[in-house]
């Protein structure tokens, strides 16, 4: 590896380390990212499952983490200390070191690595990265064709600028709570996902392909923000801005029939059941024997269907009360009209869908055993992204890190004397 040589950087505090680009942090991954290198600066979640998203599609993410590590390896069920589930879920494929970047040798490390990244990602606040001397004119310093990204609360360009932000905020203030009491719960409540984070980590993986595409093109990093306020009120105004699209406004917010959409119960279970359009609701009534319904007003266009939707419901979850589960199955099938079990989160591990499309990977977990994990849900007919290693432990790739960017082993047992740098 070329040595590198150190040349004064935009202010006394900052070293560049000019390097041959991809001579640095070695890459063996397959898939249509292959080659593409990204430091990871995230934690919890949003910023994690877009960079797993990336090393799923071949990228080599570097995670750096604390020495107190990333918080979500401190939620349970855990095998072992610090490598809680949704740890292990959100940072396959990707190689971890432990740093402290409070210490002027831990940001060291960080401007050496920096030459021979394509992509940095971060989800802490702009403020808190220019304090550690890693704002976007820091780094493009060192490298002007970095793609730099901050996923973060609130756009910069508003006046929430800079403000804490987590999936439970971003819900409500986006009005998702309010949409799910508007369909009947008894009160409103947050959407029982990482809603908001893995929506916003979805938008920050096509901004991040974009701009790697941009600069294939054009030869420029660049600076590129994805604010989960934003984000989130981009996915719920799609559906539900409604009549106050218009100026003055034609009716009220919100798509009628998502208030009114839910699953079906039948004699001895649920089932989700939708007879959408013209066709379906002919052959739904009928296979039900009653064919004259189709006469009734309220079916007769899409249009009225839709200014009479809550009706419908009603009436079609009166019908379905009248069979079991598998008889309506059995039915439904048969006339071509969309319908699916209820299924809980334990029965996904036995959908036979998804058994035989492989969706459902068997790890060997070095430290934790075996495991199931999930292979990206998208198939390529070229490129086809290889399984990813397993998430690793707390420093588990410090020294081997450290080693290929040129540190000697006596320098690297120096940094663990001193606390710069954690090893697993």
């Amino acid at each position: 590896m070329a040595e590198a040589r150190r040349s004064s950087g935009l202010h006394s505090n900052t070293r560049v380390y000019h390097l041959p680009h991809h001579d640095l942090l070695k890459i063996d991954m397959a898939g249509p990212l292959a080659g593409v290198k990204i430091l990871d600066l995230t934690s919890v979640v949003m910023g994690p499952f877009a960079t797993q998203i990336l090393a799923e599609l071949g990228a080599g993410v570097i995670k750096i983490e604390s020495h107190d590590g990333d918080n979500m390896r401190d939620v349970g069920p855990m095998k072992s200390t610090a490598m809680g589930h949704l740890h292990l879920h959100l940072n396959r494929g990707k190689r971890c070191i432990a740093l402290d970047l409070k210490q002027e040798a831990g940001r060291e490390v960080v401007e050496r690595m920096l030459p021979d990244m394509d992509v940095l990602v971060y989800n802490v606040r702009p403020q808190a990265m220019a304090r550690l001397g890693l704002s976007y004119d820091d780094v493009r310093a060192v490298n002007p064709r970095l793609i730099y990204v901050g996923t973060y609360g609130y756009s910069e360009r508003g006046e929430r600028a800079g403000r804490a932000a987590y999936d439970d905020l971003i819900q409500g203030s986006t009005g998702v709570p309010w949409l799910v009491s508007r369909g009947g719960a008894e009160r409103p409540r947050y959407v029982p996902l990482n809603f908001a984070d893995r929506v916003t980590g979805l938008h920050a993986v096509y901004a991040i392909t974009a701009a790697l595409y941009h600069r294939e093109r054009t030869g420029q990093g660049q600076s590129v923000e994805v604010p989960m306020f934003e984000t989130v009120s981009h996915f719920v105004l799609g559906d539900h801005l409604a009549g106050l699209s218009y100026r003055p406004p034609k009716g009220v917010s919100g798509y009628e029939r998502l208030r009114h959409r839910r699953p079906y119960e039948t004699k001895d279970g649920y089932l989700c059941v939708l007879v959408y359009n013209e066709r379906q609701w002919r052959r739904f009534f009928h296979a039900i024997g009653r064919p004259e319904m189709m006469d009734d007003p309220r079916f007769a266009t899409h249009a009225l269907r839709a200014t009479h939707i809550g009706e419908i419901y009603d009436l079609l979850a009166g019908i379905l009360q009248q069979r079991t589960s598998a008889e309506w199955m059995a039915l439904l099938e048969e006339a071509d009209i969309p319908v699916a079990r209820m299924n809980t989160v334990d029965d996904l591990l036995s959908d036979t869908h998804l058994k035989s499309s492989g969706f459902f990977i068997e790890e060997e977990h070095p430290t934790e055993g075996p495991m199931y994990a999930m292979r990206t849900p998208t198939s390529w007919s070229e490129s086809s992204p290889e399984p990813t290693t397993p998430a690793p432990c707390l420093g588990e790739h410090s020294v081997e890190v450290l080693a290929e960017l040129g540190y000697s082993a006596d320098e690297i047992a120096r940094m663990k004397e001193t606390g710069v740098v954690k090893t697993a």
